[in-house]
């Protein structure tokens, strides 16, 4: 169980704060005898999130500074995925399992998938295409919310946070 304030990864939303804990009073579709987490997102602010504190949605802690600097350092090690399929639905559906894991490892797989099959494209005269700019959207708010969660860093600073690590790394 979590407390109140903990910072955690909820579904396909991203990172969340606990605000409370416990049966939601005046909500009539809450079950009173019920306990809930009052959730608010922390970088998507589209309101707050009522879930009960059994549910099946994905929940887990934030990853902790120190792992989410090893993830840092070990991006340059992950290889993007060789995906020679060109079916858009087959390819989003590859797309959305990488997401589904919920594990920032496979976040930065999907970002340099998509990096490298856009770069491909443009080479080849053409623009990259819409399944493959929405997923690489999703997947670096997921990964970037996250790690600016662990490393108590603006978002906005996280790519460029991350880009000048890996780069002090390799010379």
């Amino acid at each position: 169980m979590f407390h109140e304030n903990d910072l955690i990864v909820y579904g396909n939303t991203g990172v969340c704060r606990v605000k409370a804990i416990g049966p939601l009073k005046g909500i009539s579709e809450a079950s009173e005898d019920r306990m809930y987490y009052t959730l608010e997102p922390v970088y998507d602010q589209k309101g707050t999130i009522y879930t009960p504190v059994d549910t099946k949605v994905y929940m887990r802690m934030v990853i902790s500074p120190d792992e989410a600097r090893a993830l840092i350092e070990k991006i340059p090690k992950i290889k993007a995925r060789p995906l020679e399929c060109q079916n858009q639905r087959l390819l989003s559906e590859q797309y959305q399992a990488s997401i589904s894991t919920h594990r920032c490892e496979d976040l930065v797989q999907l970002i340099r998938t998509v990096y490298m099959r856009s770069k491909q494209a443009l080479a080849n005269g053409k623009k990259p295409a819409q399944v493959d700019e929405r997923y690489m959207k999703r997947a670096k708010e997921l990964l970037y919310g996250e790690l600016a969660a662990a490393l108590d860093m603006p978002y906005k600073d996280v790519e460029l946070y991350i880009r000048s690590t890996v780069e002090t790394m390799e010379q």
